[in-house]
């Protein structure tokens, strides 16, 4: 898809062209992309109220490029999610052959890589919510609102690509990958509570 002449790059469009794309009547971009966008605008309010929390947090520059770095591989993420996913329906239209036992190792690599690509929104979100969570705790207190606003939003998008995770897993059998985002997912979750408790009564 990202190298199509009739499908550019998610990044390489305007927000109302991606909205349009996220609205059609087409499989992707679907929950794992939006989760993946949901995760990378939560990073991008932890770059910004890092780089106006430098009085409040010595580390405040460092603190910025980490979110900046979550930011990039969340929105790399919103593009592999799709082609993901597309790959799923490619080997799943083509044609059994003479040892259907091999098209379904090839479906079975392609749901395997699909998981992997929401299990990484999973990781990359467990880290922007711990991140959010600290500028709200220690930076500059007319940010609380962006901080607390990333901590929401990232854990939003952390437990919706979770979902994706175990829906995935459903046709793999034997699969340990949904250990480590019950894990991610019970971090991020004490995480989020501390950012909550700045702003709730």
């Amino acid at each position: 898809m990202s190298d199509s002449a009739e499908h550019p790059a998610y990044l390489d469009v305007a927000l109302g062209s991606f909205l349009e794309l996220v609205s059609a009547a087409e499989p992707a971009p679907g929950g794992g992309s939006a989760a993946a966008i949901a995760v990378g605008l939560a990073a991008g309010l932890c770059v910004m109220s890092a780089r106006l929390s430098t009085r409040q947090l010595p580390d405040a520059p460092d603190l910025a490029i980490a979110a900046g770095r979550l930011r990039d591989r969340a929105a790399a993420l919103c593009q592999a999610d799709a082609d993901a996913y597309e790959l799923i329906v490619s080997v799943s239209r083509e044609p059994s052959g003479p040892d259907p036992s091999e098209r379904g190792r090839r479906v079975a690599a392609a749901l395997s890589r699909a998981t992997d690509v929401p299990l990484e929104v999973v990781e990359t979100g467990a880290a922007v919510v711990a991140l959010a969570a600290r500028i709200a705790e220690h930076g500059n207190p007319h940010l609380l609102g962006d901080a607390v606003t990333a901590a929401l939003l990232a854990e939003a998008g952390t437990r919706a690509a979770a979902a994706l995770v175990l829906i995935n897993l459903e046709g793999l059998g034997d699969d340990t990958r949904w250990e480590q985002v019950a894990q991610l997912i019970e971090k991020s979750a004490e995480d989020v509570a501390r950012a909550r408790r700045l702003v709730e009564r």
